[in-house]
């Protein structure tokens, strides 16, 4: 793994501002955050991040860390078969 660009990567990403992409989307949209991610916290990501889609679902999973994997990955899977098939 480079470290430059994962350092890069954080960079960007912590310093881009997404909320005229976010509000700009006009189809359904699925945010899944675990309400343990130590890496991007549930505050500043999925909470605001709901509150700018027209058309959004939140999908928190209690004890669930950054990437939701593990004993998360059966329940997100799940849910994300039931969005797409709305």
């Amino acid at each position: 793994m480079n470290l430059a660009a994962a350092y890069d990567c954080i960079a960007a990403f912590s310093e881009t501002d997404f909320t005229e992409d976010l509000t700009a989307l006009e189809v359904p949209i699925l945010i899944a955050h675990g309400d343990d991610d130590q890496i991007v916290p549930i505050g500043a990501a999925a909470l605001r991040s709901i509150e700018l889609v027209r058309d959004g679902t939140l999908k928190v999973y209690p004890g669930a860390p950054h990437g939701i994997h593990g004993d998360f990955r059966a329940a997100l899977v799940a849910d994300i078969l039931d969005f797409i098939a709305r």
